[in-house]
């Protein structure tokens, strides 16, 4: 049986037992602080909601990925990502917010043009953010138990948003429990927004500084670092020797995607290999990794250290590479 129909095949708990298993989280959502007076008026209110598990079933990390199946090529991804009418409105939001996104800069290192590729990526900047309700399909994910480890944590996290004053009403987004602008799961929340405008909250439901400055941090504490662009398009030799720059090291997660990173070497390394620079000057002993989306013959790229950050927030190549690709387009 293969791993997408055991998962299909996965029984759910009955919806009947639903409000007990929530009635017994409350010694957990006490001890991370919540009243009994915000369990109990939220709880009773939550019915559970099959769609979501429907959801999460097709989207199963049981799923076996063949490490030797083929990559897509990443050029239809990129046309559809980075778009013309995407870069405009980043354009647009550029011109509006410049005074805001260069003190968020200033403050953390990360460029407005990286800051607005990760906002049109997610939402097209605040546009879709979803309209499921938050509580609601967390603590459905939790009853259901296929990942209750992780569902569980966000679902009280959730609520210690609502004890900290998050309006109840604006807490929708993905089916998944990503909310706001910027789709952070509660406990990113909790962790890494950022109050943009000074007024005392950080409400990326409905506040674009709010949610840049809170894209900016999370870049940040993942390791965005100051001053260092996140990578250049580079033409590579027909006959540069590729299994000489396989990376032996073994990522801990995202194998796949960092499988396809070679090692790294210095600029002026590269360009003793006969890579060519299409935009841009890196210093000479700037360490970059290359990766070849569309394979030998087509433009690669030269990665920072700073592309990991953006990694961080979705790891996958295609969506990181795009990020970049939007954010100088913008900033252009």
């Amino acid at each position: 049986m293969s791993g997408m129909a055991a998962a299909q095949m996965t029984v759910s708990p009955a919806p009947e037992g639903f409000q007990g298993y929530l009635a017994s989280l409350w010694p957990k959502a006490q001890e991370l602080g919540v009243s009994r007076a915000t369990f109990d008026r939220i709880v009773p209110t939550l019915t559970y909601n099959p769609r979501v598990v429907q959801l999460d079933r097709n989207q199963s990390d049981e799923v076996v990925i063949n490490p030797n199946a083929p990559v897509a090529p990443f050029a239809p991804y990129r046309a559809r990502q980075v778009n013309p009418t995407r870069i405009a409105m980043g354009r647009t939001v550029l011109e509006r917010e410049r005074a805001h996104l260069a003190e968020i800069e200033a403050r953390t290192g990360v460029p407005a043009g990286v800051i607005l590729g990760i906002y049109g990526h997610e939402t097209n900047y605040g546009q879709f953010t979803g309209d499921f309700d938050l509580l609601r399909s967390l603590s459905t994910l939790a009853y259901d138990g296929r990942r209750r480890a992780l569902f569980e944590g966000e679902f009280l996290s959730a609520m210690v948003m609502v004890e900290r004053g998050a309006p109840r009403e604006a807490l929708t987004g993905s089916w998944a429990g990503a909310i706001g602008h910027p789709q952070f799961l509660p406990s990113v929340y909790l962790r890494l927004a950022q109050d943009g405008d000074g007024d005392g909250v950080a409400a990326i439901w409905n506040n674009q500084a709010d949610a840049m400055a809170s894209i900016a941090h999370y870049l940040q504490v993942a390791g965005y670092r100051r001053g260092e662009h996140w990578g250049y398009a580079v033409s590579v030799p027909a006959g540069l020797n590729r299994a000489d720059l396989a990376t032996n090291v073994t990522s801990p997660r995202c194998r796949r995607v960092f499988q396809r990173h070679s090692r790294w070497l210095t600029a002026a390394e590269w360009r003793a290999r006969g890579v060519v620079f299409q935009r841009g000057e890196p210093e000479p002993d700037m360490m970059l990794s290359l990766i070849e989306p569309d394979g030998p013959g087509n433009t690669a790229y030269l990665l920072s250290g700073s592309y990991r950050a953006i990694l961080d927030y979705n790891c996958s190549n295609f969506y990181a590479l795009s990020v970049g690709l939007l954010a100088d387009a913008i900033v252009r």
